[in-house]
């Protein structure tokens, strides 16, 4: 493969890049009654025209929350613009009551402190069953020579899906996990009961250790 030409460099990103995990994670919530979804992050409000539509169906409501104004950017009224830092939680914990959610798209500052901080708040306002998704875990895109060839979005994705993965760790009873690696990818938590998430810790890991970089070597000797 020539790193000048990546073979999917020909595509149209947004729709690669968006669509399919735009379509992955209406399969989960797609057909839930009087769904109630907080979306954090609007911009292009590519998502929020999609949790609309489900809100139009099924009879629901968004509430979409963005550090920038985008409340003129819809006119719908199953849709709540609060224009604040997601993470202004004094202020933003008076708006909603405690596992009222069926669904919370977590889709603005892609930092895994960050993407930890919010998780662990909005978490709290989520419903036993319902889901949380985190978008930005797929750093292969990005890596070099691929067709989005980005050095701070692939090391900042990777990160992320390494900071869920310890989240998880230490969660495995608490919460189920799967990832989607469509466009820049999808983290799918699915609460599996009322509790509150513990502190996430790194994971021992032994690819590294003596033992096995000695196996390593072992291995690589020529064989008489």
């Amino acid at each position: 493969m020539s790193f000048n030409k990546h073979p999917l460099s020909h595509l149209n990103h947004v729709d690669f890049l968006y669509r399919p995990k735009l379509e992955y994670i209406s399969k989960f919530i797609n057909n839930i009654p009087n769904i109630r979804i907080l979306e954090l992050g609007v911009m292009h409000g590519r998502s929020t025209a999609i949790f609309l539509d489900l809100c139009d169906k099924n009879g629901g409501n968004l509430i979409s929350i963005d550090i920038d104004d985008y409340s003129n950017l819809f006119k719908n009224k199953n849709w709540k613009f609060i224009k604040s830092r997601d993470d202004n939680f004094d202020f933003l914990s008076k708006k909603f009551t405690k596992n009222s959610f069926d669904a919370i798209y977590i889709d603005s500052l892609h930092e895994p402190n960050h993407v930890k901080k919010v998780l662990f708040f909005y978490y709290n306002y989520l419903k036993v069953g319902g889901r949380v998704f985190i978008d930005d875990i797929n750093w292969l895109p990005f890596v070099e020579g691929s067709f989005k060839d980005s050095e701070y979005s692939e090391v900042i994705n990777k990160k992320t899906f390494n900071k869920i993965i310890d989240i998880y760790y230490q969660n495995l009873e608490n919460f189920e996990l799967e990832f989607n690696f469509s466009g820049t990818g999808t983290a799918n938590i699915k609460k599996l009961k009322d509790s509150i998430l513990n502190e996430p810790s790194k994971i021992k890991n032994r690819l590294y250790g003596i033992r096995n970089i000695l196996r390593s070597i072992i291995n690589r000797k020529p064989k008489k």
